[in-house]
């Protein structure tokens, strides 16, 4: 309030961490809305008769008379492209989203959204020497700010504990804690029965490093498909991977232990480019270069060493893959096209009416003309990172993967790789520092070095992921998949076709592998039944924080 007073709505320059909130200006009748630079809290908003209507969660608005949860086929169909409604969509109609980084101020009948900051890179002609100092000294610096970013995220008046995964990124923030905290670190874990998925040795290799006081929760299919209903209730929009789900049964474990706050290391692979699909889209560009070479495609084998469905395929798959598009190179979307392509392959499931609903909209084309004015001027990585920063991070990661299902929970999430400041810092290194040849974020694992064991500092990423389609098919599934997956339900909710629907089922129910496309597609379908089920009849609105209004 004291900083409102002083500065007015540019208050929220000065704020570093995770907030959205509104006050209400009596002198000048105005109403502020603001949410956090880089969207880990939540904020919606709609019209109603003169009344603008607001809360942290949708079925709050849902609950006012008059506001309806209409499922809108643009997002609906954002969401079978990118994973995520483009901000301000959300899945409903006449339900909007404040972007991350942006203020609302409404003011009598009028209301003005502003962005307040922005995610920015160098020059591609400035980024290599754009930092020219030795590695070692920008190495200390990252590690002094990453650790101050971890001391204020551990102010607060109850415990804190932290999220152990067994990554580099979890294992980075638990020993910055227990460098900063003389006590003894609570971490939390998921563990998987499926050796595919799970990562528990690396995470006890941490907890003997740190002697923290460890609890682990295990994660079958059949929990995951157990909890998936409660998932799509928190995240109120359709998700194409599980993955929320053992993060669902992870925050009711630290709930149940009395805690109500954890560290994580999300963030780290956006902002130190983590992801393999970073490596990808670099090895794709040096492809093109020479599109006839046959050397340049087998570097393609030393990416996604976890996924089954790629290393079980011959090198003419992988290649054909890969090189899809491969000349499209000035599409400011190169880097995610692979991904972006795979995931709408599920458009296939879509009903003729879902079709007409969505004929003549490009879901590319409009995030295309959301990039910012700059974009092109920035290095190949630079693009990359920020399509995965500006939008899947806000849409999915930190949403329905991220905040919704730890405070369903009552559990909040803390991010210190999302400090703005450790951001910034990031954005303006050299490309060569974060992806030097293949090895992913390295001058984070330099910088690190010392503070973790050997073995955690030099092993590849693995990103989290959990079991799909398989968690719902065989005799632990759960009864309500053939419910909501039922021809008739598909048909009376109207967005897939009902035979296509079972076939799809069939093939997931009699294959031990199933691909990609159709994990998520039945994912999708499933979790998209689900929000028309749970939504559409007004059960959502129980139980929810209420809404809040200004004429």
């Amino acid at each position: 309030l004291h900083a409102y007073e002083e500065m007015g709505p540019d208050c929220v320059d000065a704020f570093n961490g995770d907030f959205a909130f509104a006050l209400f200006d009596r002198r000048r009748n105005r109403l502020m809305l603001a949410r956090d630079r880089m969207g880990v809290r939540p904020l919606f908003y709609a019209w109603r008769r003169g009344c603008l209507y607001f809360a942290s969660e949708v079925k709050a608005l849902l609950a006012v008379p008059g506001i309806e949860a209409e499922i809108d086929p643009i997002a609906l169909d954002q969401v079978f492209t990118f994973w995520f409604p483009l901000a301000p969509r959300t899945p409903f109609k006449n339900i909007l989203e404040l972007p991350p980084a942006h203020v609302l101020l409404a003011t009598g009948g009028e209301v003005v959204t502003r962005r307040y900051w922005a995610l920015s890179y160098p020059d591609a002609g400035d980024a290599d020497g754009h930092d020219t100092r030795d590695a070692r000294v920008i190495g200390d610096e990252l590690r002094d700010l990453l650790l101050d970013a971890t001391r204020i995220r551990l102010r607060s008046d109850v415990p804190v504990g932290a999220y152990l995964s067994g990554g580099l990124d979890s294992s980075i923030i638990a020993a910055a804690v227990h460098r900063l905290v003389p006590e003894r670190l609570r971490t939390f874990s998921v563990t998987f029965e499926n050796k595919e998925f799970d990562e528990s040795a690396w995470q006890f290799e941490m907890v003997r490093a740190l002697g923290t006081d460890h609890m682990a929760i295990p994660c079958r299919g059949a929990d995951i498909g157990r909890l998936f209903p409660e998932v799509v209730r928190a995240a109120e929009r359709p998700v194409l991977r599980t993955a929320p789900a053992p993060l669902l049964a992870l925050s009711r474990l630290v709930n149940e232990n009395g805690f109500k706050v954890v560290l994580t290391g999300e963030g780290a692979d956006e902002v130190f480019a983590g992801y393999d699909l970073f490596k990808e889209a670099k090895l794709r560009r040096f492809c093109a270069r020479q599109p006839q070479s046959k050397r340049r495609p087998l570097l393609f084998q030393r990416l996604y060493p976890y996924l089954p469905g790629l290393t079980g395929q011959s090198q003419s798959y992988r290649q054909a893959f890969f090189n899809a598009g491969i000349d499209e190179t000035a599409d400011p979307l190169f880097s995610h096209m692979p991904r972006f392509r795979t995931t709408m392959g599920a458009k296939a499931f879509y009903s003729a009416g879902m079709r007409d609903a969505v004929a003549g909209y490009d879901a590319l084309d409009d995030l295309r003309a959301d990039l910012p004015a700059d974009f092109q001027r920035w290095h190949h990585l630079a693009q990359a990172q920020y399509l995965e920063t500006a939008y899947l991070l806000p849409g999915y990661i930190l949403s329905a993967q991220g905040d919704r299902v730890a405070m369903a929970n009552a559990v909040e999430g803390r991010f210190p790789f999302l400090d703005h400041r450790l951001v910034a810092f990031a954005s303006r290194l050299p490309p060569r520092l974060k992806i030097n040849g293949l090895r992913e974020k390295h001058i984070l694992r330099e910088a690190m070095h010392g503070l973790l064991p050997q073995a955690i500092g030099d092993r590849t990423k693995q990103p989290y992921r959990a079991p799909d389609s398989q968690s719902f098919v065989g005799g632990e599934a759960p009864a309500y998949v053939e419910e909501r997956l039922s021809a008739g339900e598909i048909a009376e909710a109207g967005y897939f076709e009902p035979r296509a629907v079972q076939k799809l089922k069939a093939k997931c129910a009699g294959r031990s592998f199933v691909g990609f496309r159709d994990n998520m597609a039945f994912v999708g379908v499933l979790s998209t039944q689900l929000l028309v089920r749970e939504f559409a009849r007004g059960a959502a609105a129980e139980s929810a924080d209420p809404a809040y209004a200004v004429a």
